[in-house]
């Protein structure tokens, strides 16, 4: 099969590897289209010590079902030729965290593309248990976003959780960023702002639905800010860049018993006014992933069209994924996400 492999450091190879072999609780998927996220940036950059090469990257996927796994039950609803998404975040279901509902959080969690081979391939083995069959009419490109949106669902869902009609500000116009400033608006936020210094990812946040947009290198982000959200303030800033200015521009941004939500993994050591966030009660969150419930809201909004991929997406062929992770780095793709496909078919 052929195969999308990371090698090293900024080294991505296209290869011709053995289909996998399915264990009896597996199934065997044909990936129509896989996006790129960017914590595969971070790894294909070395930046990411969970992911050592060489290995198949690719977690955000939609295929069909080729083949079953000896132990996969009749009733299972997963037959051949279905077209499902794939929850590539597995779980024990036994440790505390599985036993409180934060399967995310668990102590043996493994991820797809991370700790096993993943989608950047023809062919990609999952357990059963991690499936989720769709109805064949939606397009796979949009189921693609499943869990990028899932792991936007949870963030937003816990930023806005005691600010009804908040003014939010985003910081970042990437797949995350834009995909918590739609689920911002579906929740019900007032004005949302998006913050990036790349002006063509600003256009097409503005031309998906914000309220403004920000860059930094050419306004005050504060008095920007101001002038817009007035006495109301800001009670909600989601980053979803994840550096040092972000992080401490937006507990400066935020009104007293404002949120501030982290979803960006952009460095880790960060210097913050800790005196200030606690005269202020500001209450500074962090959200990983998502659990199986957020993953489900996420698949149910794609179903229902309520998130699609329009106007914010590209499509590439997979073979030349090198070149995709090349340009990200180099910061010449302009929209928020890529989806890599094997076919010039339209799914």
């Amino acid at each position: 099969m052929n195969t999308l492999v990371w090698t090293a450091v900024e080294e991505m190879s296209w290869e011709h590897r053995d289909a996998p072999h399915l264990q009896e609780d597996e199934v065997l998927i044909q990936v129509e289209v896989v996006g790129i996220c960017g914590s595969e940036i971070e790894g294909y950059l070395g930046h990411n010590s969970l992911r050592i090469p060489p290995l198949i990257m690719g977690h955000e996927f939609c295929g069909r079902i080729a083949q079953l796994g000896t132990g996969i039950a009749e009733d299972s609803g997963i037959k051949l030729g279905v077209k499902v998404v794939v929850n590539p975040l597995l779980f024990c279901g036994k440790c505390l965290s599985c036993e409180k509902g934060l399967t995310q959080l668990c102590e043996k969690r493994a991820v797809i593309g991370i700790h096993r081979p993943g989608a950047f391939s023809e062919w990609v083995a999952v357990p059963a248990s991690a499936v989720v069959v769709l109805p064949d009419t939606i397009s796979s490109f949009r189921a693609a976003l499943a869990e990028p949106l899932a792991c936007s669902v949870r963030a937003t869902r816990r930023a806005l959780e005691h600010h009804p009609m908040a003014n939010v500000v985003v910081f970042g116009a990437g797949g995350i960023g834009l995909l918590c400033a739609k689920m911002a608006r579906i929740l019900g936020a007032d004005q949302i702002i998006v913050v990036d210094t790349n002006p063509e990812r600003l256009q097409i946040a503005m031309a998906n639905g914000v309220n403004a947009v920000i860059n930094p290198k050419e306004e005050d982000i504060g008095a920007r800010i101001k002038s817009m959200a007035g006495r109301k303030g800001v009670n909600v800033v989601i980053d979803a860049a994840g550096f040092q200015p972000t992080r401490e521009t937006a507990v400066m941004l935020l009104n007293p018993g404002g949120t501030l939500m982290n979803i960006g993994l952009g460095i880790d050591a960060t210097s913050l006014p800790i005196n200030y966030t606690i005269r202020s009660e500001i209450e500074i969150k962090g959200s990983f992933s998502y659990t199986k419930q957020d993953f489900q809201d996420a698949v149910n909004l794609l179903i229902d069209g309520k998130i699609t991929e329009a106007g914010w997406t590209e499509v590439r062929p997979m073979s030349e994924g090198g070149h995709a992770f090349a340009e990200l780095v180099a910061g010449k793709v302009m929209n928020g996400k890529i989806f890599l496909t094997l076919s010039e078919g339209v799914f």
